[in-house]
């Protein structure tokens, strides 16, 4: 089944983009493409664009947003696009020229123009298309360039902005505030035309698009296939990540179970993507952290070992956790909201979908939706149910709808210039920002009379949602002045008894640390989580075949992580037979209980 060779590296371009669903792998994947490549005699460069990125923790040291070498692997050099690093640099670029020049005020209020999360993603944007286009050839001594993305919703939004932006520039300047003095629009412009230019050249780019073996991830991938070939990008290969292989027998239900549910969803792939080049990687006994780990990503998997006894002990004592527990203390208050977060791929829509059903199942009318771009709340329910409204915060229709608002208003009292020149600047793709924060404060704002639960976009995405939240308090603050009376959405999110935060985790290494960094940002924030559910445990479940047990025994010591030293209360949902898609099926994780059971 795997292979050591994979077909997506072989004569590959110099760029290549892996990308995916949260939670396939996409990381683990793309360091060992860069580890395969660098011990082959190239100079390889390893990006991640994804604003949570963990390829410094799978190497072992810092990395942040300067190319650095990794020492372990001569020839391989990588580098995080840290979102507020480069915002910080990119206001340093338009403030600093200026600074002495102007008064103290102006050059303050051209700052704190440049504070909000469009600044941050627009400077991330920056430098993404720079390796692309290598003005300053900062990377021309690297053979490939490979880009381990954000998941998939951010990524294609990344991979559009190129488009996006050139369009923008060349119909007309419009407001150019997000991209700093007019006077630089020229070279920018040309930057992100040479960035267009690289990513519609298959003889530059390649596209390796990630799934595991499940319905969801495959149909997402099929997706992206879409969009991105209508941009130009259409030399894509497949990668199934963290396939399990064969049994040896059937005597364990749930490896019998993930085995051949993995086998139907992989022999109905979506006809879009049936036809491309794939690579089938198994699953290994270990987590994809350090160097030897991630280069025996590719090698077929070697028979795992036994499990020590203590630690077969230690998965049968796992304390009973059951998410009904929260879903009790949660229908207590009546009301509220409830949002999910976590690092991609980790089941928050699942989650968030278990709650909302429980709680409709429980008598209360419930609001479910998401602030996800790859949102799939409606293939996890599959159906309606009485008294649960599902929706979707969708960005493309909440600028749609910002763009007439204003118009309608400020428009009003424009001749047809200034509505011609309102409106084109109300295309700029920084609009988005602002329209899906005001959505966003409207469901908040519905939470004071029902229970809203969301499901939110992964990490990356949702902490630039809540500096937008952030930068508008502020604002509000400044303006309202001293003992003004007002509630902004983030004073509501900061207020236990209206807000619950729920951080979703697997008990793996880097869901684990992400959602740790997750909640000191928001302890900053002045937002205190309120419980964290571990989802999809193996120990859990309990299983008996040694692949399944040994992951089991390495889930121990991050699940004692969580309850020990992370958690003031959480809940464990452990690893289903079933695929939890429907609303029966997704009801019923609220009433799953680890139960122990005699130690094999």
């Amino acid at each position: 089944m795997a292979t050591a060779d994979p077909t997506f590296l072989t004569d590959p371009p110099r760029f290549v983009f892996f990308t995916g669903k949260g939670g396939v792998g996409k990381t683990s994947i793309a360091c060992a493409s860069a580890l395969r490549l660098a011990r082959a005699g190239k100079r390889v460069l390893l990006v991640s664009t994804d604003p949570t990125s963990n390829v410094g923790q799978v190497f072992g040291l810092s990395i942040g947003n300067t190319i650095t070498e990794v020492p372990a692997a001569p020839g391989l050099s990588a580098l995080e696009i840290d979102p507020e690093q480069a915002a910080a640099a990119y206001r340093e670029r338009i403030v600093g020229p200026v600074r002495g020049l102007l008064p103290d005020a102006e050059i303050a209020s051209i700052t704190e123009q440049l504070s909000g999360s469009c600044t941050t993603e627009v400077a991330s944007f920056d430098e993404f298309t720079s390796l692309l286009a290598d003005p300053d050839e900062r990377v021309a001594g690297f053979d490939h360039v490979l880009f381990d993305t954000a998941p998939t919703g951010h990524t294609i939004r990344l991979l559009q902005l190129p488009g996006n932006w050139t369009e923008f520039l060349d119909n007309g300047k419009g407001d150019a505030s997000c991209l700093g003095p007019l006077a630089g629009l020229d070279k920018q412009k040309a930057m992100y035309a040479g960035a267009v230019e690289a990513l519609s050249d298959p003889e530059r780019t390649r596209l390796v698009l990630v799934a595991r073996a499940n319905r969801a991830a495959l149909a997402e991938i099929a997706r992206t296939h879409d969009e991105l070939t209508a941009i130009g990008m259409t030399r894509q290969h497949v990668v199934v990540n963290g396939v399990l292989p064969t049994p040896v027998d059937d005597t364990d239900p749930l490896a019998t179970a993930v085995y051949h549910r993995e086998q139907a969803a992989l022999a109905t792939v979506p006809d879009t993507i049936a036809g491309l080049p794939t690579d089938l990687i198994e699953l290994k006994a270990v987590n994809m952290v350090g160097l030897d780990a991630v280069s025996s990503l590719f090698d077929a998997a070697s028979p795992p070992t036994a499990a020590a006894e203590t630690d077969l002990v230690a998965i049968a004592e796992i304390a009973e956790a059951p998410l009904a527990d929260l879903i009790d203390a949660i229908e207590a208050d009546g009301h509220g909201l409830v949002m999910c977060m976590g690092k991609g791929g980790v089941g928050k829509t699942t989650v968030a979908a278990a709650i909302a059903v429980a709680l409709v199942q429980r008598g209360h009318d419930v609001h479910l939706t998401t602030t996800d771009p790859a949102a799939h709340l409606t293939e996890t329910l599959a159906g309606e149910l009485d008294h649960l409204e599902v929706s979707r915060i969708d960005p493309h229709e909440a600028s749609e709808t910002y763009r007439n608002r204003v118009l309608a208003a400020k428009g009003a009292g424009l001749d047809d210039a200034g509505r011609a020149t309102l409106a084109e600047d109300l295309l700029s793709p920084c609009t988005e920002e602002v329209a899906v924060f005001q959505a966003f404060s409207k469901v908040i704002h519905e939470s004071r009379r029902k229970f809203v639960v969301i499901d939110t976009a992964p990490t990356g995405h949702t902490l630039l949602l809540l500096d937008a939240t952030g930068s508008y308090h502020r604002e509000i603050a400044r303006q309202m002045g001293d003992g003004a009376q007002f509630t902004t959405p983030l004073m509501r999110l900061q207020d236990p008894a209206q807000t619950k935060i729920v951080l979703v985790t697997l008990a793996e290494t880097t869901p684990v640390l992400e959602a740790a960094g997750l909640q000191d940002d928001l302890r900053r924030a002045g937002i205190a989580p309120w419980a964290w559910v571990i989802n999809n445990s193996l120990a859990a479940a309990e299983p008996t075949a040694p692949l399944l047990r040994r992951r089991a025994v390495a889930e121990l010591e991050q699940i004692d992580k969580v309850r020990g030293e992370l958690a003031d209360r959480y809940a464990v949902i452990p690893l289903s037979t079933t695929e939890p898609v429907g609303i029966t099926a997704v009801g019923s994780l609220a009433e799953l209980r680890p139960e122990p059971s005699p130690v094999q």
